[in-house]
């Protein structure tokens, strides 16, 4: 390594790299121009009045099950309520009556599981 004025030269220039970036010319395009975003096709006034109809029907639809839920969730409670204010019974009665209602609303909950399931896939498929 020899030296040249007391600085090694074997030691590159320097190289500015704004100045190497402005020569490579601009960088390719990595995706839709803003003139591609403004000239895409867009739905009519009839289309978009159609689609607005099609989700106050699915909304619809979501508020008659959630009335009828209600009403079911109104009457459960009105028997709860009996239950509670009824007279005595006997115990084994009692058990007897629970172990019926908690097949039964175990029943209810899997049926109500797939009907808010199912609702939810009509109201997701609408939108």
């Amino acid at each position: 390594m020899g030296l040249k004025d007391g600085i090694p030269h074997n030691i590159g220039a320097y190289m500015n790299p704004i100045a190497m970036a402005r020569a490579r010319g601009p960088a390719p395009n990595s995706g839709p121009t803003i003139q591609d975003y403004l000239n895409r096709p867009r739905p009519t006034w009839e289309e978009v009045k159609e689609q607005l109809e099609k989700k106050k029907k699915g909304s619809r639809a979501l508020a008659e099950f959630e009335e009828k839920m209600n009403e079911n969730w109104r009457k459960e409670l009105e028997k709860h309520r009996e239950k509670l204010l009824g007279g005595s019974e006997s115990s084994s009665k009692k058990k007897e009556k629970k172990k019926k209602e908690k097949k039964k609303s175990n029943r209810v909950s899997k049926i109500f599981s797939f009907l808010i399931f199912f609702v939810l896939e009509l109201f997701l498929f609408v939108i």
